[in-house]
């Protein structure tokens, strides 16, 4: 379970560059559930992910995930619980190193290095097998560098990564906004398929109204760092992608009303 309590992150604090990202962000996340996050440019929807991935600090408040306090862990340690895609294809990733390598270093992570993490027989016929899984014909180009393959084969990759010891909580970072639709579609496909096979709690950022209908159980809408609308139960499963884009036109409306008005439109509209 991920447990995050009146998180609140302001960069650049006291300067007119001040961004108050996060404002006492409160949200809790059973295990198994799938949670997509939606919002405008600068809802705080992606500083929200990276304070869980411990990107750096928050401010005040508290995590928690797994049962452990993680508010002061830095990245590095949180990795041994979380595994994560981001939004570029060519990050999380190796580039000069071969498809097997990679794939070992992400089988081993939170484990001593020393000799005992060197490829073997026994591990590249296991790294095939779950490659072939991704039917790309990936697994007999195992030894190539993974720099060379294309952005979808690349973040299918990632994703298999980021899942492969069944982290307790999966980070996704609008991972398929990079990549054509076609392959945007497979890699989304993937995503459904190892997340429902390994139960995989989930937190998923993303700009697409059709991902965010037809992937996960549950829908936070950001804005201006808070959480404005969060969708669960049989509200969740009526919703559809112009059901959400209406909510964003209503903040849109708002934000151009008299604030009096805007809060009084708002009450009545929640």
């Amino acid at each position: 379970m991920l447990a995050i309590a009146n998180v609140t992150k302001t960069f650049n604090p006291g300067t007119p560059n001040e961004v108050r990202a996060l404002r006492n962000v409160s949200l809790v996340l059973e295990n198994g559930s799938f949670l997509i996050i939606i919002g405008t440019n600068g809802s705080g929807k992606s500083t929200l992910l990276n304070a869980v991935a411990g990107s750096f600090y928050a401010d005040s408040g508290s995590l928690t995930l797994a049962g452990q306090t993680i508010t002061r862990w830095p990245e590095h340690r949180r990795a041994k619980l979380i595994g994560r895609v981001f939004q570029n294809p060519f990050s999380g990733t190796a580039p000069s190193m071969s498809i097997a390598e990679n794939l070992a270093m992400a089988a081993h992570r939170g484990r001593p290095r020393g000799f005992g993490w060197a490829l073997n027989q026994r591990l590249k016929s296991e790294l095939r097998d779950r490659i072939r899984s991704l039917n790309m014909g990936l697994e007999d180009r195992i030894d190539n560098a993974i720099g060379t393959l294309s952005g979808g084969q690349r973040q299918a990759l990632t994703l298999l990564m980021a899942s492969w010891l069944k982290p307790e909580l999966l980070l996704l970072d609008e991972h398929t906004a990079a990549l054509d639709p076609k392959s945007a579609d497979q890699v989304i496909r993937l995503t459904h398929e190892i997340i429902q096979r390994d139960k995989l709690t989930t937190l998923m950022v993303t700009h697409s109204m059709q991902q965010a209908v037809h992937l996960g159980d549950r829908i936070v809408m950001m804005h201006r760092g808070q959480v404005l609308h969060d969708l669960q139960g049989a509200e969740r499963a009526r919703v559809r992608p112009e059901d959400l884009l209406k909510r964003f036109d209503d903040v849109r409306r708002r934000e151009q009303l008299d604030p009096t008005v805007a809060e009084m439109l708002q009450r009545n509209y929640i």
